[in-house]
């Protein structure tokens, strides 16, 4: 075989005396080939260059192409909800019988407080004849939608913890929220807006951000929190006197820059996400004010969801607004009721859920009956429900529960959500606490089971959902999680 001569890059040689235009015009030609690439791989047209980056594409056919989780944080009452216990009526007044094997712990105390009754109206309602309270009249008209499971149980104990587990798997900070891992395994449905996206309402969620946080995966994928007083995101349109030109001018300089910095720090993704928010929030500055503008709505549309009471208008424009984001193509919106454990009762728990309750019923019912009007809920999965439930007995040292100032303590041994729409066959219960609601005995599932169940909906398999992350190929819902068959038949 004959040798061929050494390409060199000594003076005189062909590669020595590439003139400048055809030096700018071959790297910009690969430039504009990178830009290409890039977007015909976003479009699903060629795959994406990285072998390590994410399929973005469902493992299964799925059920539901969104979901909005309807988070009541402090945690409800099952037993005054969802969840009637004709048995505690009767042993009311008394300590609970040792039968039931309640744990030691700060939440449950020595076990000397009184068991309490539900004061509540419980009426059957629908084809199916599901329980609910009366102070949730508007929800149980809609009860052939909903799958009550009604022996849901966690590990946190205290309101943070649970915040984190019932969001992330695990009661520690660190991990990815639900909503970071489904837009990690399934990207945006609409490249203008986030995929996931959190609306609270009066105060800071316990926990914070890290509720809603990308945790070991790159940080691009964590939620985008939009306010709920004024517009939802500050600082997105430029000044009158900035031209769209100047604006893409300035981005491109920012990228170059940024992307001087990540070559020389090529660890940290976070600013590869700020490089990423920036073009995120260039591409928002059409598509979301569309998406959360309520003025194109119709005005009985706004009182359906409450718009025009007190009570109802702050949860109401967020439920409003969830539909419309879903609409648009967020894949995954959490809408907090009661941000600050608003729902904890530990006294008063007459007042405090006849409160809530007035300010979550109507607005969930709408969004079910807009939902559903508009042909959205069969791909929309609802999830409804707090971090944990509350125990049957008071954990005030004091029997003036006929007075209304009794409270219940937290109970993340047995507690309700339901779901519905997404493929979900409504109408009936799944599970149960034990007779006096206090433990999950039939069919218990943990937080781990709702999520994979959860991801399955939307097409995902949390056990195939992995990232490497220190060796170690993390999934969703760490080492368990199984589907709640009984869900998703």
């Amino acid at each position: 075989m004959p040798i061929m001569p050494e390409q060199t890059n000594r003076p005189g040689t062909a590669a020595s005396q590439l003139s400048r235009r055809a030096f700018l015009s071959r790297t910009g030609s690969g430039l504009g080939s990178i830009a290409l690439a890039h977007l015909l791989a976003s479009e699903g047209v060629l795959a994406p260059a990285q072998a390590a980056a994410p399929a973005k594409r469902a493992h299964h056919a799925p059920r539901a192409k969104a979901v909005i989780w309807l988070f009541m944080e402090g945690g409800p009452s099952h037993i005054d909800l969802f969840d009637p216990k004709p048995e505690l009526e009767k042993l009311a007044g008394q300590v609970t019988p040792s039968s039931f094997n309640l744990p030691v712990t700060s939440a449950t105390g020595s076990h000397r407080m009184p068991l309490v009754a539900s004061q509540r109206e419980w009426k059957q309602h629908g084809q199916s004849g599901l329980w609910v309270s009366d102070w949730y009249p508007h929800v149980a008209e809609h009860v052939d939608d909903l799958a009550v499971i009604r022996s849901c149980w966690s590990d946190g104990v205290n309101h943070v913890g649970a915040n984190r587990q019932m969001n992330t798997g695990s009661i520690l900070a660190g991990r990815p929220s639900l909503g970071a891992w489904t837009s990690y395994g399934l990207g945006s449905a609409n490249r203008d807006l986030p995929a996931f996206v959190v609306l609270t309402d009066h105060k800071v969620v316990r926990g914070g951000a890290t509720n809603w946080s990308s945790g070991f995966l790159p940080a691009t994928y964590q939620g985008t929190h939009l306010r709920n007083d004024g517009p939802p995101i500050l600082h997105l349109q430029p000044p009158d006197s900035v031209t769209d030109a100047q604006q893409r001018s300035r981005l491109d300089l920012l990228r170059q820059l940024n992307s001087m910095h990540a070559d020389k720090w090529p660890a940290e993704n976070e600013l590869e996400a700020r490089i990423e928010s920036y073009e995120l929030a260039y591409r928002m500055q059409a598509s979301a004010p569309e998406a959360t503008d309520l003025n194109s709505e119709s005005e009985a549309t706004k009182r359906l969801y409450g718009l025009d009471e007190d009570a109802t208008r702050q949860f109401g424009t967020n439920c409003l607004l969830a539909r419309r984001l879903v609409e648009h193509g967020v894949r995954f919106v959490e809408v907090y009721c009661g941000s600050g454990s608003g729902w904890d009762a530990h006294t008063g728990l007459e007042a405090n859920h006849e409160k809530w309750c007035k300010v979550s019923d109507k607005p969930v019912a709408a969004l079910l009956k807009d939902l559903k009007s508009r042909g959205l809920l069969q791909d929309t999965l609802v999830v409804w429900g707090g971090e944990f439930g509350r125990t049957p007995f008071t954990d005030t040292n004091s029997l003036a529960q006929n007075a209304g100032e009794y409270g219940r303590d937290h109970n993340p041994w047995g507690f309700t959500i339901w779901m519905a729409g997404g493929g979900i066959r409504g109408g009936r219960t799944i599970g149960a606490t034990d007779a006096i609601g206090f433990r999950a005995v039939d069919k218990p599932y943990h937080v781990h089971d709702i999520h994979a169940t959860m991801l399955h909906m939307l097409g995902l398999n949390h056990l195939n959902l992995t990232y490497l992350h220190n060796g170690r190929a993390e999934r969703p819902t760490i080492n368990g999680g199984v589907l709640m068959d009984e869900v998703l038949s």
